[in-house]
């Protein structure tokens, strides 16, 4: 299989999760009631978990390497050069979730940021595993983190707009 391909296969197993995050995040909206607050808190949290450990491997590997040591560039390629990539990917999607999933939250409820930061923080570390694996086998964990925030997103605002919640005074 090309790396293409591969990366597509990714993508559209990415896609199907997006899809199926519609009736989870309405599931666990129907079984969990909090104050959105609440719930923004317990969903970001995996996602700093995921982050806290993403820095932590950084740190670990300039600790124990001579070469990285003094705060050098990483080798192209090497191991900590695939963490870095990861932690600033991470990071941009973690700012997208910052700005999108209270919105979200508001229209679609607690429960379905819930969801999203468990999702989130699953898929990031499937994103981490499939780069070190094989760069073109990242693509199903960014797909899969990256595509719920814009499906939800997406029903939030068409849910949002039809019951009226954007209208001007």
């Amino acid at each position: 299989m090309t790396k293409r391909a591969l990366i597509l296969a990714g993508m559209g197993a990415g896609t199907l999760w997006a899809l199926v995050t519609v009736p989870l995040a309405r599931a666990v909206t129907h079984a969990v009631k909090m104050p959105l607050l609440d719930a923004l808190s317990l969903a970001f949290l995996p996602c700093g978990v995921v982050l806290l450990a993403m820095i932590g491997r950084l740190a670990q590997r300039r600790f124990f390497d001579d070469a990285i040591i003094d705060g050098e560039a990483f080798r192209a390629e090497s191991p900590a050069d695939i963490d870095q990539r990861v932690l600033r990917n991470t990071v941009e999607q973690g700012m997208l979730a910052v700005l999108l999933w209270p919105l979200i939250g508001s229209v679609l409820g607690g429960g379905a940021v819930l969801f999203l930061g468990a999702s989130f923080a699953v898929t990031r570390v499937m994103f981490w595993l499939g780069y070190h694996i094989s760069p073109p086998l990242r693509a199903f964990g960014f797909a899969a983190g990256f595509y719920p925030t814009i499906t939800l997103l997406i029903a939030a605002l068409v849910i949002g707009v039809d019951q009226g919640r954007f209208a001007l005074p």
